[in-house]
């Protein structure tokens, strides 16, 4: 499934990249989302990158932790692993968006593309079924995953306060909830895996 969504996610931003109309036609816009009835726009912006790098990292990402919680849920929901991840990934999208959405519903010029909020989601359901494997922070530092999850939230809901840059940082502070409590919306007693990790680090 995470490489399916890579590759349909290249094709698109390639295209996009290529045709400037279907960056403008696809990408998030609030105001065209709510006024004219654009709702695809909800999901269509997760397929689309602002330029290569912004596409790499962000496909590197996912294919890291992607392959992980594929693994994760495949323990954990066994037949039904394909289909909650699918939703997972999918449902992150619009649910990421829902703040901007409502923020910047009257704003014509508010746009965003990029996987960010998605991504965010399949990287806390795996610190949610790994709290305590190493992250590496800035790729040099490692820290246990529940910490940077800890940090991360924090940074993104300041960063998002300040609103002082073209990042989407309501988007991945949004999708990081989500992704981790999805795990518990499929089976609540996961919960006890969760704390149980947790008390044997301590």
């Amino acid at each position: 499934m995470t490489l399916i969504i890579i590759i349909v996610t290249f094709i698109f931003s390639y295209l996009a990249f290529q045709k400037s109309e279907l960056m403008y036609k696809y990408q998030f816009n609030a105001y065209q989302i709510v006024h004219r009835n654009e709702w695809q726009r909800l999901i269509t912006h997760a397929f689309l990158h602002a330029n290569w790098p912004h596409l790499l990292v962000n496909m590197l990402v996912l294919f890291s932790f992607g392959s992980a919680l594929e693994q994760y849920f495949g323990n954990s929901f066994g037949s039904k692993a394909l289909f909650y991840y699918a939703l997972l990934y999918f449902g992150s999208i619009p649910i990421s968006s829902l703040y901007s959405l409502i923020q910047n519903k009257d704003n014509h010029h508010y746009n965003a593309v990029g996987a960010s909020g998605a991504t965010s989601a399949v990287i806390f359901s795996c610190i949610f079924f790994a709290p305590m494997q190493k992250l590496y922070f800035f790729g040099i530092i490692p820290i246990p995953g529940i910490l940077f999850g800890v940090g991360y939230l924090i940074y993104s809901y300041r960063m998002s306060k300040q609103n002082n840059d073209n990042i989407g940082h309501d988007a991945h502070f949004w999708g990081a909830v989500y992704g981790f409590i999805f795990p518990l919306l499929i089976n609540p007693k996961l919960i006890f895996q969760f704390i149980n990790q947790i008390n044997f680090w301590s």
